[in-house]
């Protein structure tokens, strides 16, 4: 049998500093988000210009979030800060572009209700079992997150008739799969307390 290698982000290494490059990517994240929400809602969301500007200001921070969380592990530079902020970040990021665009008449707001309030659900369901336990990402958490950036890239641009019909479509595959992944997130939790509860 083989041993089980614990997830560095598990168990962040007391030599890795909080001043490190991924950390300092997530802190880039996290600046770029007023400043791309301001981008959005320049001209009411009616220039193409800004439109554009928000979306390649959105792209970048994206990929930070990819490559941060890479850095960290391969370089062993995970640390308890960046494991608090990280997620800060992404839901900042997220919930910036998702309230913007309902502000803006360019995404229903009951989208962003529920994206919103599952991300903001999962996560105090997280503080809940914490004591007993980590739920790893599960794949579906990872198609996820990967439409939800697409779905909300697409919809940053200005597209027209086959495009605009498109981005609705990978906007409504990405609700789907937020609230399917959001009740087995539940499920998992739940059976998760379950399995350290005390039987009497």
């Amino acid at each position: 049998m083989s041993a089980v290698v614990p997830d560095p982000a598990a168990t962040p290494p007391q030599t890795a500093r909080v001043a490190n490059i991924a950390n300092a990517l997530t802190l880039l994240r996290l600046l770029l988000v007023p400043v791309f929400g301001w981008a959005l809602l320049q001209e009411d969301g009616t220039s193409t210009g800004w439109r554009v500007t928000a979306f390649v200001v959105f792209a970048v921070a994206s990929i930070t979030d990819r490559l941060d969380g890479d850095l960290a592990r391969r370089r062993g530079l995970v640390t308890e800060v960046g494991k608090l902020a990280d997620p800060i970040a992404d839901k900042a990021l997220t919930g910036t572009a998702l309230v913007g665009l309902s502000v803006l008449d360019l995404l229903p707001w009951w989208v962003t209700i529920v994206i919103l309030v599952r991300e903001g659900g999962i996560t105090l369901l997280r503080f809940w079992v914490i004591r007993h336990g980590v739920i790893p990402a599960s794949r579906g958490g990872k198609y996820k997150t990967f439409l939800q950036t697409i779905a909300i890239g697409l919809y940053l641009l200005p597209l027209q008739d086959t495009l605009a019909t498109a981005a609705a479509w990978v906007m409504g595959a990405a609700v789907v799969l937020t609230v399917v992944t959001g009740v087995d997130y539940v499920a998992r939790a739940l059976a998760l307390r379950r399995a350290a509860t005390p039987r009497p």
